[in-house]
């Protein structure tokens, strides 16, 4: 297994370094590199920028708009983009029901949707949470009743990432009852438009609305938005969430905030010596830094296993795990380290232009409510709890 990066890919890694700097907008940037709160405007414009390009769809393949890029590619591409302050491409449409549709949809399902995902003309959401059913999926119990050429749709999701955006969303429900649970699950494509959904905000824990319930009573979605066979949508869940799981990984993102915790141990406060000094803070600096190499070489194994062409199988789910462990652990050390410049928990602290001029660092403000928004990374995609359990059963056989 080489894990080694040719010239060549070193070459395309400055090509996307330079494209960053010629076209991501100036303010845009401003406000990931400070941890402010983007809208929907702010991912929109910049997939449409990387779409004029050709870069729309980076984990597509040529056939359906992609760029022909090696497993590698992708990776350095992921890896820049998070380093040097790019809005995240949203994952939904273009890592999960992008891939789901390519490998499980109809010829009709292909042509309706995924040019329209894109070129970011349509925004998708997810529904597999419902209040009761999160880490334990298969128990949800959104049911789905055919009526001839329809579903009848009743049920509940949450945590529903951006469903106050979006236009459609991919949701798993219950079409058959007599079955093993697993067994009894559809996939089903919902316009958003449909008479009978509801969105509704849940406000997170630092004052930002970014998830929500989303109701649907009576809500009649046409059997053709079914992808792949009634009861079989088990299959395609997992599908998706191997793709979601590694896509969490986000290196690049992690190797920025171990650039800012750095930079911030390394200035002075107040006149005091810079923290970096102290040496217990160095070693826990110097601890995050080893665990990320570890995650990157981990994440590079995975890499060229898929460039060899192997599928990806449980390395998913630790991937998940470490990775958001360390998301956690450098928000936790950036708080420690700007000491007394960090605001308390403001939602507004993540607003342009909030408090102008800032006290202390110009992201000093933002770190607080980033380090609760975090809290979160942990549980999504399936809970670091639930991966270890598919860690021991797949890899240990317990």
């Amino acid at each position: 297994m080489d894990l080694a990066i040719s010239p060549q890919d070193e070459a395309f890694r400055q090509v996307v370094i330079d494209f960053i700097e010629n076209n991501l907008p100036s303010d845009t940037r401003e406000k990931v590199r400070r941890g402010l709160k983007l809208d929907k405007d702010d991912h929109v414009n910049w997939h449409k920028i990387l779409h004029a390009n050709g870069w729309g769809a980076p984990n597509w393949t040529p056939e359906f708009g992609g760029p022909d890029w090696t497993p590698m590619q992708r990776h350095i591409f992921e890896e820049e983009t998070g380093r040097h302050h790019c809005p995240r491409l949203r994952p939904f449409g273009l890592k999960m029901v992008g891939p789901v549709i390519q490998a499980f949809g109809s010829d009709e399902q292909k042509s309706e949707h995924l040019p329209k995902i894109i070129n970011s003309e349509v925004q998708w959401c997810q529904g597999y949470s419902e209040p009761d059913s999160g880490s334990d999926l298969a128990s949800l119990k959104t049911r789905a009743v055919r009526d001839g050429d329809n579903y009848i749709v009743n049920g509940q999701k949450t945590w529903t990432t951006e469903a106050h955006w979006s236009d459609w969303i991919f949701c798993l429900v219950r079409t058959g009852e007599t079955v093993k649970k697993q067994e009894g699950i559809s996939f089903l494509l919902i316009d958003m438009k449909t008479p009978g959904i509801t969105v509704k905000p849940i406000i997170t824990m630092e004052g930002g609305h970014e998830v929500n319930e989303v109701f649907l009573d009576d809500v009649v979605v046409p059997v053709s938005n079914r992808v792949g066979e009634e009861n079989k949508g088990w299959t395609i869940a997992k599908f998706l969430l191997s793709h979601e799981r590694t896509s969490i990984a986000e290196i690049g993102r992690s190797k920025s905030q171990l650039e800012k915790l750095k930079e911030i141990a390394s200035a002075e406060q107040n006149n005091d010596a810079p923290l970096i000094e102290d040496r217990r803070f160095r070693d826990k600096i110097a601890r995050a830094e080893l665990d990320l190499m570890a995650l990157d070489m981990s994440l590079m194994r995975i890499v060229a296993a898929e460039s060899g062409g192997r599928q990806i199988g449980p390395e998913a789910s630790l991937l998940k795990i470490r990775a958001t462990e360390l998301q956690q652990k450098l928000t936790e050390l950036l708080m420690e380290a700007i000491g007394y410049y960090s605001h308390p928990d403001i939602p507004e602290a993540r607003e342009f232009g909030w408090n102008e001029p800032p006290v202390g660092p110009d992201y000093a403000s933002s770190l607080s409510p980033i380090y609760f928004n975090w809290r979160k990374s942990s549980i999504y995609g399936g809970s670091n709890e639930v991966q270890r359990g598919i860690i021991a059963k797949m890899v240990l056989g317990f």
